[in-house]
């Protein structure tokens, strides 16, 4: 008997959960829990419509809850060795050098927002506006990705950061949500929000030195590394989620 329409959904659930909480997911099929409760347990917006999608199928082509799970398994296993092996750049901003190849800061940075379908995650110290920036991160949100974008705070960076507010650059982006690290959660004064990053569908992760600035991604000079593939962008991912879940990271008033 073949079974595409389960097929097709486990696939696009593995892709969304990553291999550790697809087979969690699994775990909860052999226990006979229904697709409300497995929502309840997996509730972001992303990763809801495919849990849904899992159960519906199993009902449309009656599969059996062990047979299902042991497939998510196997899919799992299969997905985690397919990601196994991770490709790693280099992206700089600033000056070049003759016989060196270097990609720009800025362009890589708008290609990994370009290239989310589902997801994009980043965080950035300061922020002020970059056109190609803005545009790619609005075309995003047109397209249905789900951006959360974790910016640092005047207050949270004591005197250090001067202008309006980080966050003021991304006010204009509906559909984008803004998070910070409140003030009364850092367990000393002087710490910050200073990591930079992008994460697009948990397959390709952004690391560098540049802020969310046309200063940081085109004038100074900065280095990064861009990762596709492999453990670093799912880990990166569940992070920040796992972040936002316990309340460390909270939501930025509108």
């Amino acid at each position: 008997m073949t079974t595409p329409r389960f097929e097709a959904a486990a696939a696009s659930a593995v892709a969304a959960l990553g291999p550790q909480r697809a087979r969690a997911l699994a775990a909860l099929l052999e226990q006979g829990r229904g697709a409300e409760y497995a929502v309840g347990e997996f509730p972001s917006s992303r990763t809801s419509g495919e849990v849904r999608e899992v159960y519906r199928a199993i009902g449309a082509e009656s599969i059996p809850a062990a047979a299902a799970a042991a497939y998510l398994r196997g899919f799992s296993a299969a997905w985690g060795e397919r990601r196994g092996d991770a490709e790693v750049t280099t992206v700089w901003s600033g000056p070049g050098t003759p016989g060196v190849p270097v990609r720009s800061t800025a362009r890589v940075l708008t290609e990994v927002v370009r290239e989310a379908r589902t997801e994009l995650l980043a965080m950035t110290y300061a922020a002020r506006p970059y056109r190609p920036l803005l545009q790619a991160l609005g075309d995003a949100v047109i397209r249905g990705v789900e951006v959360h974008i974790v910016v640092e705070t005047r207050e949270g960076a004591g005197r250090l950061l001067d202008g309006p507010e980080p966050a003021e650059t991304f006010r204009p982006l509906t559909g984008v949500r803004l998070w910070h690290w409140p003030v009364n959660r850092r367990d000393h004064p002087s710490a910050r929000q200073h990591a930079k990053l992008a994460v697009a569908d948990r397959r390709i992760l952004f690391l560098g030195s540049a802020n969310l600035t046309e200063s940081g991604v085109r004038r100074n000079l900065e280095a990064g590394t861009v990762v596709r593939g492999g453990a670093a962008p799912e880990r990166a991912a569940e992070h920040i989620r796992a972040l936002m879940r316990q309340g460390v990271l909270r939501p930025l008033p509108s």
